[in-house]
């Protein structure tokens, strides 16, 4: 499972954060082998709403280059919307997220969520979804067409 998450938290790769934890129980729990976290812009923070009001071209090109040759290794993975409501916080988050998916559509990608959407629209952030929530089939193409996105 690839999660595609909003920005780096404290997590390291000797000590999980709340995210990482959960990612793991959602991995392991739903068949999954194992999981990688990506994010869509790499400034890390624990809090969304300290990431930069405008978005540095240089690291959010660099981190969409990884992400596309990231993924090219596993063309057939499945994406995990875990970003929240959070990508509200910033408008470059939006269209980093549209940036990502236009650069995988030729993949064969299954993009999923946790449990339903909010109520606000958006796929749930890991660190407060219930397990019992389990994985669906997330609409990506319609979840930008409500976010009403332009790059």
């Amino acid at each position: 499972m690839i999660g595609i998450g909003l920005n780096p938290s404290t997590a390291d790769d000797k000590k999980p954060d709340q995210t990482i934890s959960r990612m793991m129980g959602f991995a392991q729990r739903c068949g999954f082998d194992g999981f990688i976290m990506l994010n869509l812009y790499p400034k890390r923070t624990p809090f969304p709403n300290k990431l930069p009001k405008r978005s540095n071209a240089e690291m959010a090109d660099e981190n969409r280059r990884l992400i596309k040759d990231f993924l090219k290794n596993y063309p057939n993975g499945s994406l995990l919307a875990a970003w929240g409501s959070n990508i509200e916080v910033r408008p470059y988050l939006k269209t980093e997220l549209k940036r990502i998916v236009s650069d995988t559509q030729d993949s064969n990608h299954q993009w999923l969520q946790i449990g339903d959407l909010t109520k606000s629209g958006h796929p749930r952030h890991p660190s407060r979804a219930a397990y019992s929530m389990g994985l669906n089939e997330f609409d990506i193409e319609a979840y930008l067409e409500m976010l009403d996105v332009r790059c």
